[in-house]
């Protein structure tokens, strides 16, 4: 199987905008029936060997055990619980306003109180409407689907590989369904103190000093797939650091700059993950050596902390 086929946001752009909101409307009945992570660890998705999961959640409000799963393979939406009984349905054909729908319905059938707490999109063009009403939204082409669950797989193998080199604090490779991105951050120890007007999520976030590094499909913004590491709180001088593979380059973004490698670049080079990999690792260098990290104590080369061992 091709590593990192091709996936222009034009061809399916119609199928992810439908995706996204099916993912916001599960995502915030995880964020409801979840207990709370540091820095929203508990929101996210995972993959799985077929989609993406919650992951068991409940237990929040007397609920039960319950994991809703996202097959695209099969192109179902299934919602189980621990005892053994699931509901599922297909994804094709239904608009956002029919998903909605079938998920209250299937979540009641197995006893499941979980709702989202406001029940429309965040931080999309459609924010003000609920989820309920949005029957505009109703395009998903499955092979365009299963594509997107494919290259996340693969985006998050990389990720991992490149997450076994740091030893400190990081996250785990998580699908995160407001920005749709595949995200892992390393942490410093540092705290970071956030400005009055910051919003709870921003705050928890970013409480920490962080170098996160990334995966996404592209949006109006920026229209296409892309690679990207970003350091927060931003040091001066960051975007006069090098970058790896040579089409990388530090992009402006609002009053900082992204580190940005994109996904057709890097489909160019002889060895994409190599590619992949050298890119997450001179970004978060830049970010580093910039911060003040000390990058050689907090190495783990080959995910071996035991020098001992290496």
């Amino acid at each position: 199987m091709e590593l990192f086929p091709p996936i222009p946001l034009a061809e399916w752009r119609d199928t992810k905008e439908t995706l996204h909101r099916f993912a916001q409307v599960v995502g915030k009945i995880r964020l409801a029936a979840s207990v709370q992570r540091n820095h929203w660890w508990n929101v996210p998705f995972r993959l799985t060997g077929r989609g993406i999961t919650t992951s068991p959640m409940g237990q929040v409000g007397g609920d039960p055990m319950f994991t809703i799963d996202f097959d695209f393979v099969a192109h179902r939406l299934v919602v189980s619980v621990l005892d053994g009984r699931e509901v599922s349905f297909p994804l094709a054909g239904r608009s956002v306003a029919s998903f909605y729908a079938a998920v209250v319905d299937a979540l009641s059938s197995l006893g499941v109180r979980a709702r989202p707490a406001v029940p429309r999109p965040f931080d999309l063009p459609d924010a003000g409407r609920p989820f309920p009403e949005d029957t505009e939204h109703v395009v998903y082409e499955p092979a365009h689907a299963n594509r997107y669950w494919r290259v996340l797989s693969q985006v998050a193998s990389v990720l991992e590989e490149f997450a076994a080199g740091y030893s400190g604090k990081v996250s785990p490779v998580h699908h995160f369904w407001h920005t749709f991105d595949l995200a892992h951050t390393r942490f410093s120890e540092r705290h970071v103190p956030q400005p009055e007007q910051a919003d709870p999520v921003t705050r928890e976030a970013y409480s920490r000093e962080v170098i996160s590094s990334g995966f996404w499909f592209g949006d109006d913004a920026f229209p296409e797939p892309a690679f990207y590491s970003y350091t927060a709180p931003e040091p001066a001088g960051l975007a006069g650091e090098p970058l790896e593979p040579a089409s990388a380059h530090w992009l402006s973004r609002d009053s900082g700059h992204l580190a940005v490698l994109r996904y057709d670049d890097a489909r160019a080079e002889s060895d994409r993950r190599a590619a992949v990999l050298a890119f997450y690792e001179s970004a978060y260098r830049a970010g580093a050596r910039r911060a003040g990290w000390d990058i050689e104590e907090l190495a783990c080369p080959g995910g071996v902390t035991d020098p001992h061992l290496r």
